[in-house]
């Protein structure tokens, strides 16, 4: 499987967030920010956190990329 979270990074944009910020609002740890920067899985809770919080869908913060 192939995601990435550059949907993610442009919400941040969007909002005039940072990553840190990402880290201190939700509580998430920074290797799991690393993670994500580095295109790696992370929990469905983490991604489930983040949605919640921008009050988005899945597909705003994540994308499937088809190999």
């Amino acid at each position: 499987m192939a995601f990435n979270y550059k949907p993610l990074w442009k919400l941040l944009i969007d909002k005039k967030m940072k990553k840190t910020d990402l880290v201190v609002q939700l509580g998430i740890g920074k290797s799991t920010l690393s993670k994500m920067s580095k295109d790696k899985n992370v929990s469905m809770e983490i991604l489930d956190r983040i949605c919640n919080h921008f009050e988005c869908r899945l597909p705003d913060v994540v994308e499937h990329i088809q190999k």
